[in-house]
């Protein structure tokens, strides 16, 4: 049984953790957030057994970046750990690379104006009882999207944002430098930074310095809510090695590596430990949350 108290001070540490690189901003933006937010996500994760819409898949040149995809296949099989049924949403090439190993929800790609029709079949069909989105570029107030090099980027880019603008269900949104889906909420915290801040809002925001750390970040406060040990089952090389037989690049070097954002993969697995750190620190607590 766990505390109030500590799991809020938990979540604080996470995402602390989770940003204290401030590589593309996120940490000077944190303060636009009340604090608990990771909590208060995996609080609306934690009762979900239907099906889960997981949107991913950032385009870059003609393929699509590593940062995203591994977060949202840790986020499955966390939420195939939970009990329920989660789905990747992501346009072409990605789409077609997943389908044969996990459930893929397909979106067309490039601009069109079945958008919100496409957004309310797709809901109408799936019924999900909760929706994520990870690295999704988010639609601009311009009705455009762009990249970090601030490109627009609207012919490669599938619209996930109408998922979330016609959502029946709570909505968890994570990015890492301001032009993602779910940015929206803090928009007046983006305006000093140097990017084509995405409008789209959702029910709780998850920033980190890179968008797959707080996948990391989430399913470290889910082992410690569920006492399950969900981190020690990921093995985030064997995922990027598989994304990147299927064509992935890097989003930084726009070379196809076994890197996050320009950075080595062992970032990521330190992180994996520091997170499971922080979580042996707070495992004697004794009130339920």
């Amino acid at each position: 049984m766990k505390s109030k108290t500590t799991a809020q001070q938990l979540s604080i540490d996470i995402e602390n953790i989770l940003v204290e690189r401030n590589l593309r901003g996120m940490k000077t933006v944190q303060g636009a957030l009340t604090s608990g937010y990771v909590l208060r996500a995996v609080q609306l994760m934690l009762p979900i057994r239907g099906r889960v819409l997981i949107g991913t898949g950032f385009p870059v040149v003609d393929t699509f970046e590593t940062d995203g995809p591994v977060g949202a296949i840790a986020l499955y099989k966390a939420f195939e750990a939970l009990g329920a049924e989660p789905v990747i949403v992501c346009g072409m090439p990605l789409s077609g690379e997943l389908e044969k190993d996990y459930r893929v929800h397909p979106l067309k790609v490039g601009p069109h104006e079945e958008r919100d029709h496409e957004a309310l079949a797709a809901l109408q069909e799936l019924k999900p009882e909760l929706i994520v989105s990870i690295e999704r570029p988010g639609m601009a107030s311009d009705g455009h999207y762009y990249n970090m090099r601030g490109e627009n980027i609207s012919d490669r880019a599938a619209c996930f944002d109408t998922f979330l603008q016609h959502a029946h269900c709570p909505t968890i949104a994570i990015g890492d430098g301001g032009n993602e889906i779910g940015m929206g909420n803090i928009q007046e915290a983006l305006k000093d930074l140097d990017i084509q801040a995405s409008a789209t809002e959702c029910t709780e925001l998850v920033i980190a310095d890179v968008s797959n750390w707080a996948a990391l970040g989430l399913i470290a406060m889910l082992d410690w809510l569920t006492g399950k040990d969900l981190l020690g089952q990921l093995d985030s090389m064997a995922v990027l090695k598989f994304l990147s037989e299927r064509g992935s690049v890097d989003g930084v070097s726009r070379e196809n590596t076994l890197t996050e954002d320009g950075l080595p993969a062992q970032d990521g697995i330190d992180l994996i430990q520091r997170l499971r750190t922080a979580i042996e620190h707070n495992k004697l607590a004794i009130e339920t949350p």
